[in-house]
């Protein structure tokens, strides 16, 4: 078997810490077995580098080596992707096609993001790992292969299990061996490295002296949190290289290429930032949600209050609250006209309640509407707005002033009223 470090000039990996020299050692330990291995590690580790490893190292090297990023292909086509599918099958299909289990029949497939996958594409992904059966989209037939599946996720497995976002049968299944990639923080050793080789392959590609780091500036870049990993470093690494002129790095200089956020701060917990985003998100809704509480209490006290008393006085007295509620000049306008069809149709209401000669009660009519508001006053109301539509021929806006209300109250009851 080769050495490791064979193995890292073989696939350009950098790097000599104990935690990389592992996960590549567990990869070329599983490489002869046809076993199912899982990548984990943040975004940027370089996780890509582990399935090639295998798949070179694997009888099935001379097959085909296909890499699929789940999350790049929309969650209406992945299965056809994948699996293929019959001619007709969906719009668009105007012939059949193979898909990549089919076309890597007897080679390794590296299923990148996994954790994005829906989960129809679960079950038939967990159907292949388990037998060997797959069926394209749109055909009745069950079709065979024979293909060695390596998977990579920077997502929380259990966490997205727990959320039912990934079937915990699948995740068994693809996880038979873990194989962990180090985020670039826990490996400080290899952080100026890395940028070496980056800075030697920047300076020949575009064919200038290479650029070089102080001693400060060295301890400078192994303190970064570099939350990004190795793609944050190499972009660090070729923004220096192409608009430095002086090819000696300061720390002062390298500090104006570091992200604010990144200067000499701990890296985040996975998750800690998103819980916290929506912990504040949560606390903004039941702020807006108690304001919107009041304003309705508010609005009832004043619907209560014209009931008992004369619009003109009401609008007076709550002029701040209407303004608050509705907000701009016009929108208050709009609620005045209502203020007083409402006073218009109170008096209407009141003399249906209360025919002439009847006692005065100033409670009887709030009593009448609680227990009959949802049949005899509203069968009331839509009697007299089709005696006076019929009266007038159906023109609404005479009707509406035979009534006593405005032409868009009118408008709007009929359509309320489906008349």
């Amino acid at each position: 078997m080769e050495s490791i470090q064979v193995i890292k000039q073989r696939f350009g990996i950098i790097g000599d810490d104990p935690k990389l020299n592992r996960a590549i050692e567990k990869a070329m330990q599983v490489a002869p077995t046809d076993i199912s291995v899982l990548v984990i590690g943040e975004s940027g580790v370089g996780k890509e580098s582990i399935p090639k490893i295998i798949h070179q190292l694997s009888h099935r090297k001379h097959g085909k080596y296909i890499a699929v990023n789940c999350g790049a292909i929309p969650e209406g086509t992945i299965d056809s992707e994948l699996f293929g599918h019959e001619k007709g099958s969906f719009t668009g299909a105007t012939s059949s096609r193979s898909g990549y289990f089919e076309v890597a029949d007897g080679g390794t497939i590296f299923l990148d993001e996994v954790g994005e996958l829906p989960l129809t594409t679960q079950v038939r992904l967990l159907r292949v790992l388990e037998n060997g059966e797959f069926i394209r989209v749109g055909s009745s037939q069950v079709q065979k292969t024979n293909v060695r599946i390596v998977a990579a996720t920077n997502l929380n497995m259990q966490e997205a299990i727990s959320k039912e976002r990934f079937r915990e049968d699948l995740f068994y299944r693809l996880s038979t061996v873990e194989i962990w990639l180090p985020p670039l923080r826990e490996r400080k050793s290899d952080i100026h490295l890395l940028f070496r080789k980056f800075a030697a392959d920047f300076a020949q590609k575009y064919k200038m002296p290479t650029i070089r780091l102080e001693d400060r500036a060295v301890t400078l870049l192994e303190d970064q949190s570099w939350n990004g990993n190795i793609r944050q470093l190499r972009n660090i690494a070729e923004q220096l290289s192409i608009l430095e002129t002086n090819r000696n790095i300061s720390v002062e200089k390298l500090r104006e290429y570091l992200p604010n956020n990144e200067r000499n701060l701990p890296a985040l917990m996975n998750g800690r930032k998103a819980e916290n985003d929506f912990s504040s998100e949560r606390e903004i809704l039941y702020k807006v949600l108690f304001d919107m509480k009041n304003d309705l209490n508010d609005l009832k006290k004043l619907t209560m209050k014209l009931m008992e008393s004369d619009a003109q006085k009401v609008k007076e007295e709550n002029k701040h609250l209407i303004t608050k509620i509705y907000g701009s000049k016009s929108e208050v306008s709009d609620f005045e006209e209502e203020l007083e069809d409402m006073a218009t149709e109170k008096i209407s209401l009141v003399s249906i309640a209360h025919p002439i000669g009847a006692k005065e009660d100033k409670y009887a009519f709030a009593e009448e509407i609680e227990e009959e508001e949802t049949l005899s006053l509203q069968e009331k109301e839509m009697e007299l707005i089709q005696k006076a539509l019929e009266r007038n021929h159906g023109k609404r806006k005479l009707a509406a002033k035979e009534l006593g209300i405005s032409e868009r109250t009118l408008y709007r009851k009929i359509k309320l009223l489906e008349l």
